[in-house]
């Protein structure tokens, strides 16, 4: 038997969403958990085996592959993609015998648009620019700016894509959807201008 919540979030009978801030439309999956206090957007697709602990938050039309651990302090934007097996941190220096307080736990923000590779991990005070994409496997222990595509371990910056995911060439142009973009002056950040 199926459950679907009254908001209209569909929830598999073998998932487990604990929390009452989760917009409409959203499908959570079976073994996938999602604590109290956690916040959940309209239309997310939450996979198989996924965790989101209280106090994260998730925009709208986010899709979280299996697998995938969102934990608190962690702020996830508008359609945005998380890959299977990604992982997010939210302490730099975790110890099982001491519980920080969640005010010493650092905060990790994905901008709207971005893709995160199956099996990345994004350590916790960190920034992920809109429409970046970091690559499968890849450990992110800095920011990465709108629109840059990194890799590696540690990650670092390889190129540049555009919102459409494409790759782009030197001269920023994208070669399916055709958008122009530019970098900002004196900030190393590329946008989208045409």
């Amino acid at each position: 038997m199926t459950v679907v919540s009254p908001a209209g979030v569909f929830v598999h009978p073998r998932g487990l969403c604990e929390s009452d801030q989760v917009g409409h439309g959203t499908r959570v999956w079976a073994f996938a958990h999602v604590l109290p206090g956690a916040v959940i957007g309209a239309e997310c697709n939450i996979g198989d085996h996924a965790f989101v602990e209280g106090g994260a938050v998730l925009g709208d039309r986010v899709t979280v592959k299996n697998a995938v651990l969102v934990w608190d302090r962690v702020t996830i934007e508008d359609e945005v993609f998380l890959g299977p097996n990604m992982v997010f941190t939210n302490d730099l220096r975790p110890r099982a015998a001491i519980k920080r307080p969640r005010a010493a736990l650092l905060p990790t923000v994905v901008r709207r648009g971005a893709t995160i590779g199956a099996n990345a991990t994004v350590v916790c005070g960190t920034t992920i620019g809109e429409h970046a994409f970091v690559a499968a496997g890849a450990v992110v222990v800095r920011d990465v700016p709108a629109h840059a595509f990194v890799a590696g371990n540690p990650a670092v910056q390889k190129g540049w894509v555009c919102a459409c995911g494409e790759g782009l060439g030197v001269d920023l142009d994208c070669p399916v959807c055709e958008a122009h973009h530019s970098p900002e002056p004196d900030s190393g950040v590329l946008r989208q201008s045409g």
